[in-house]
């Protein structure tokens, strides 16, 4: 069972956690607010927000603390001086961390879509949701879901280098050149920030939807993997297992 922190003034998103879906749609400066505030507690995110109920605001939280674990399951598997059962062990927990992300990727669309009256409630957590989109409106081909996924990378990505700028056991260069690259990284947010406000006025407007793209991964399940089919057909059922099956979200954070 993970931990939880009590909810209260020592949450770090606890002014953001977790407004109805009566209220109105999320600014993308509250969301990066968010990303930007966990990030700076020293017990997120091994330890998790409390979540007062199931809405948008636990699902972005939870969304950008899969990442963030992922995040520090690449760095592991990268390392050159432990053993192979190690590696693997991470190897296998990003695979689980992808597929958490992606799955609380895909609530924030359902609940995002309902709440622009896009898709009928009863059905907006089917793989057929019945669409209400007005007439004319231009489909998007990112969700907004992604888009949101997207910033909570941007934000990993922004720390992870501002920090390189402070790192004192590097030369002037380093810090310069990545100085450089933190206001690139920084652009690059705001731009992102910028599309995804844009998206939203335009489907509240009715003038753009999305749709929730269900991920049909097939690596991570022995159904439908050639690699784990051929195991079990040979009968060594036990190999196949895999811990996180299910399959991962379409990328991991560093890419």
């Amino acid at each position: 069972m993970r931990p939880v922190r009590k909810a209260g003034t020592d949450n770090p998103g606890s002014e953001f956690c977790h407004p109805t879906m009566t209220e109105a749609l999320p600014a993308a400066a509250r969301i990066t607010a968010l990303h930007d505030r966990l990030l700076a507690d020293a017990l997120w995110p091994q330890v998790a927000a409390a979540a007062t109920d199931q809405g948008l605001w636990h699902w972005i939280e939870a969304n950008h603390r899969f990442n963030s674990l992922l995040w520090a399951e690449e760095d592991l598997a990268r390392r050159t001086r432990v053993g192979d059962h190690e590696i693997a062990a991470n190897k296998r927990a990003i695979d689980g961390y992808n597929q958490a992300r992606n799955d609380a990727t895909e609530r924030v669309d359902e609940l995002l879509l309902t709440a622009l009256g896009l898709v009928d409630a009863a059905s907006a957590r089917t793989d057929a949701p019945v669409s209400t989109v007005p007439p004319g409106a231009r489909l998007n081909s990112e969700t907004a879901g992604s888009m949101i996924d997207r910033l909570s990378i941007m934000a990993l990505k922004v720390n992870a280098m501002r920090a390189q700028t402070l790192r004192a056991d590097v030369d002037a260069a380093h810090v310069a050149a990545s100085r450089g690259k933190l206001e690139r990284l920084e652009q690059q947010r705001a731009d992102l920030a910028a599309c995804f406000d844009e998206l939203l006025a335009d489907a509240r407007a009715g003038r753009a939807y999305f749709k929730v793209y269900r991920q049909f991964k097939m690596y991570n399940d022995p159904r439908f993997n050639p690699a784990l089919v051929a195991e079990r057909a040979h009968g060594d059922p036990d190999r196949h297992a895999h811990p996180c099956a299910g399959g991962g979200a379409d990328a991991s954070p560093r890419s």
